[in-house]
């Protein structure tokens, strides 16, 4: 398993993404617009992003939000694995707390599903088997 990105939400994407691309130097690799959820994803990076490994932000616009508390702002860790299905089972038996079951994500066919960690933050797993495949080899 590897990490594969961090989620923000952002009140401007503009903003987010002259600050992150212009300022810090990332790269914008991909930006998925979702109209009928209301929600924009940009995900920034250095390097190839998660074509050579390496993790990536993920900053998310949700329609008609422009501010959130600091404390609102922390949105998830994301978990790239061969078989989300199989992990959530593990995770239930050893007594982990599964908040949303493995299942396509709304609007798209990313298999996800997100489980909590002890303190209530918020871990993303994420179905890629030919990806995470790819990638172990080539260690």
């Amino acid at each position: 398993m590897i990490i594969l990105h961090t989620m923000l939400r952002v009140g401007d994407l503009t903003r987010s993404l002259d600050f992150y691309t212009n300022v810090l130097g990332m790269k914008l690799f991909r930006t998925t617009d979702r109209p009928d959820q209301k929600y924009t994803l940009a995900f920034v990076g250095f390097g190839k992003g998660n074509q050579d490994g390496s993790t990536e932000l993920e900053l998310t616009y949700n329609y008609g939000e422009d501010s959130y508390e600091m404390g609102t702002a922390y949105g998830h860790i994301a978990i790239g694995m061969t078989d989300v299905y199989a992990a959530c089972e593990k995770i239930k038996a050893a007594g982990g707390n599964v908040t949303r079951e493995a299942g396509p994500v709304k609007g798209g066919e990313t298999i996800i599903a997100f489980v909590t960690d002890p303190d209530g933050y918020k871990i993303e797993l994420i179905q890629r088997l030919s990806w995470v495949i790819a990638h172990i080899n080539s260690r």
